[in-house]
């Protein structure tokens, strides 16, 4: 079988707390009726308030009561007068005096114990469970809840054996003690019986706040400057353990001084080696013979003038008639060697 763990019960003091807040080494047993009392009270005379829960703590001589209601209206009445009838009853119960406070609660759709009286004073006027559960769930979704689970049991429909039912929408994560589950039971007094009725709420997950440092208060002139305050005098003191200005120049010089660097790059190529490499790479007169040697090109003489193209087409047509004369001497040797023949 499974052992079921109460879900209030089970986050006390991580995410939940106590609705009695008091401590007692001695009358333990007296101060717990005097409790029963204050909400068996409360209760049986605001039936119709929609009160959720009751808080209660004790001082020396004075007990606080805090009543968280949907209905702050009903309780407190026309100014107040409800509250100081009450408060002078429970006074007359427990014989002390007593404190009361009344809380508003915003969203009833979100309380696991209002939304359970709810679906059992309609199961009380003979509504199906099974629609008032439908109705709860989806009013408890639309407020705001990531998960909701709701289960009735007993005489179910007027049915002569009792069973058990079920409905669940969203996720209820009943194992994580973060998770914020609001958890409730209500009896529905109907002619066949009672009928219980749970409910399961599901807001969502309570993280751990983070702890942020302290602020420090800034001067009456406005803007603290650097250096000023005792967070800046952290940071300096910080700054020199990190590096101090002295350290910083010793390394920088171990790293590479300016002028170890100018006497390495002396050394590696000083003007006058560089010199002499070129030198006797290509020697001046090495240059020279090896220029002698090479084949040399015929310049053009650019102080001869060229003819004037008169004179140029006068010697040409002079060759032309020296070759017609040529050519008229060899026709009359043929004919001269006919007539001696």
């Amino acid at each position: 079988m499974g052992q079921k763990v109460h879900p209030i019960g089970f986050r006390l003091g991580v995410t939940k707390d106590w609705q009695a807040k008091w401590y007692a080494d001695r009358h333990y047993t007296e101060l717990l009726q005097e409790d029963l009392k204050i909400r068996g009270a409360i209760e049986s005379k605001y039936a119709e308030a929609d009160i959720s829960r009751v808080e209660i703590e004790r001082a020396a001589n004075q007990v606080t009561v805090t009543v968280y209601t949907a209905r702050p209206g009903i309780v407190i009445g026309r100014g107040g007068q409800r509250v100081d009838e009450m408060r002078l009853f429970l006074e007359g119960i427990t014989g002390k005096r007593i404190r009361l406070n009344i809380q508003e609660i915003r969203q009833p759709e979100l309380d696991a114990y209002l939304v359970a009286s709810n679906i059992a004073h309609q199961m009380e006027r003979r509504i199906s469970h099974r629609r008032a559960m439908k109705q709860a769930i989806f009013r408890t979704m639309e407020g705001g809840a990531q998960g909701i689970k709701v289960t009735c049991s007993g005489r179910l429909t007027g049915s002569e054996y009792s069973r058990k039912e079920t409905l669940h929408q969203g996720r209820v994560p009943l194992q994580t003690l973060r998770a914020d589950i609001d958890y409730a039971i209500a009896e529905a007094h109907t002619n066949l019986g009672r009928s219980g009725v749970k409910v399961w709420i599901y807001k969502g997950d309570i993280l751990p706040e983070t702890k942020m440092p302290p602020i420090e208060e800034l001067p009456p002139g406005g803007v603290m400057a650097w250096g000023e305050g005792e967070s800046a005098e952290v940071v300096d003191k910080v700054e020199e353990e990190k590096a101090p200005a002295e350290v910083v120049d010793k390394v920088e010089e171990e790293q590479a001084p300016v002028e170890v660097h100018d006497e390495v790059e002396e050394e590696k190529a000083p003007a006058e080696v560089v010199d002499e490499v070129e030198e006797e790479k290509a020697p001046a007169e090495v240059l020279d013979e090896v220029e002698e040697a090479k084949p040399k090109v015929k310049v053009r003489d650019k102080t001869k003038k060229s003819k004037p193209l008169v004179e140029v087409r006068d010697e040409v047509e002079e060759e032309k008639a020296s070759v017609e004369v040529k050519d008229d001497v060899e026709e009359e040797k043929p004919q001269e060697e006919q007539q001696v023949e």
